[in-house]
């Protein structure tokens, strides 16, 4: 029986589900992303909670952040040489270890290890993308990539106000166990559901390669995230940015000679792929402008401008734009085989935009947030649905974990970028505010025109990728 008249395919004498495989990559992937913004909802108290000064636990959220932009274009590159189910496998055990280590942490230092161990686990993100198109017939894999692609924003807006809830009523710890046994359980699922497919070991691993990537992304995310800290002319953050973009550029060239390349850049240059990575960079900008304006607005007091609200509430009004991330995924995948991902990439970044529109033009209230995030929810989903695609009509089959990878860097790179950008902002317009200490109206407005130039310049550059072609 063909595989594109029936949802199940028989492979080795057992039976798979192609929607039970789906589900289980999607799983992991929220798994993965959830540990981006698994501390968000107390990062301001982690200096009293660990008895350590504020430079010290910021790296608590740091090294998650690091870790996961160096270890996406890796293991994706690693999927493509030596299994991407294996990698997986190693990449959410890494992320279960991590997170036990940071349940026992009584101080900051193995938190830091362990938020490292877990931000490990983005890379499935990528690699269940690239799994899909292994496994999946044709006419299945638009919606499949939809909803994994997804899950990159969908876990790291649902974290919030999981994190929120469980801190609200039991211990912090409390958090690593839930996050433990999300990983425990992947893993397992990977087991018993994800098939091994074909490794396409060719040749050696790039090491070099990889080092001279970990040091430029260091010295580049390190500069955005801490810059805000160390004062952005300060000699820690101008060697950070300089270290960072001098072996970037030196690692291009290292690149650019090997045979087998930890990425390659070549293909990465292509239009299709260049345009669309340059567009995520953009959508990425656009989604964390948000995550950062928002929360703040919502939990402000209403005598400083702001809406007044508990970290509980507050969490529970962002909630539905995951939820709508989530539930655009299928709709994305029937967009895209009827039309292609270009338009639809294009369609989110012009909701995208609207969103923020009405979020400069409106006086902020609550439901005005709830439906400006949902709108940004609906506009991220679509978005993330059509790039995965757009990569891999432009990547050959081999290369599918590496370019996806690089993909997923660029939309991290996008979000980091705005946590440096947006979080300038607020802190000038509070230290302008008088001394309050609290972000001023004129702060939030400037942050979500931000948002709304990263939407359209989005779209612009969407509107501008090359057909691209199958490989």
């Amino acid at each position: 029986m063909s595989t594109k008249s029936v949802d199940v395919e028989h492979v080795g004498g057992r039976v798979r589900s192609h929607g039970l495989l789906v589900a289980v990559l999607a799983f992991a992937g929220l798994g993965g992303s959830f540990m981006q913004t698994i501390l968000i909802p107390i990062q301001s108290k982690l200096p009293e909670m660990l008895e350590a000064g504020r430079d010290d636990t910021a790296w608590v959220i740091t090294a998650t952040l690091l870790v996961a932009a160096i270890c996406t274009p890796v293991s994706g590159k690693l999927g493509d040489m030596y299994g991407k189910r294996r990698v997986s496998i190693v990449l959410l055990s890494l992320l279960v270890v991590g997170s036990v280590v940071c349940a026992f942490s009584p101080s900051v230092l193995p938190l830091i290890v362990g938020r490292a161990l877990q931000g490990m686990g983005t890379g499935v993100i990528p690699l269940g993308i690239a799994i899909l198109r292994d496994e999946l017939p044709p006419e299945k894999l638009a919606g499949a990539i939809a909803l994994v692609s997804a899950t990159l924003g969908v876990g790291g807006a649902l974290g919030l106000p999981v994190s929120a809830l469980v801190t609200e009523y039991f211990d912090w710890h409390a958090l690593f166990w839930v996050s433990a046994g999300i990983g425990a359980v992947a893993v397992a699922l990977y087991l018993l559901v994800v098939p091994t497919g074909a490794s396409r070991n060719q040749g050696r691993f790039d090491f070099w390669g990889a080092v001279g990537l970990a040091i430029g992304l260091v010295g580049l995310l390190l500069a955005l995230s801490r810059g805000n800290t160390w004062g952005w002319l300060s000699a820690p953050t101008l060697v950070s940015l300089l270290i960072g973009i001098l072996s970037l550029l030196a690692w291009g060239w290292y690149e650019l000679r090997r045979q087998n390349p930890l990425v390659n850049l070549r293909v990465s240059s292509k239009g299709p792929v260049l345009m669309t990575n340059l567009a995520s960079v953009a959508m990425g900008f656009a989604l964390f402008s948000s995550s950062i304006v928002f929360p703040q607005l919502l939990q402000l007091p209403e005598s400083s401008g702001g809406l007044g609200l508990t970290l509980v509430d507050a969490s529970l009004i962002l909630v539905p734009a995951g939820l709508a991330m989530l539930a655009v995924a299928p709709i994305a995948g029937r967009i895209v085989r009827r039309v292609g991902p270009k338009p639809l990439l294009v369609a989110g970044a012009i909701i995208i935009a609207l969103a923020y529109l009405s979020a400069v033009l409106v006086q902020p209230n609550v439901w005005l947030v709830l439906v400006v995030n949902m709108m940004i929810g609906i506009g991220i989903g679509l978005g993330y649905a059509a790039m995965p695609t757009l990569i891999m009509l432009a990547v050959p089959v081999s290369e599918t974990g590496a370019a996806n990878g690089l993909n997923t860097l660029m939309r991290a790179l996008g979000t980091s970028i705005a946590a440096a950008v947006v979080a300038a902002v607020l802190a000038g317009s509070a230290g302008a505010a008088g001394g309050t200490g609290e972000p001023s109206q004129q702060g939030f407005f400037l942050a979500l025109v931000l948002g709304l130039a990263a939407a359209v310049v989005c779209g612009v550059l969407a509107s501008l990728i090359p057909k691209p072609r199958v490989v």
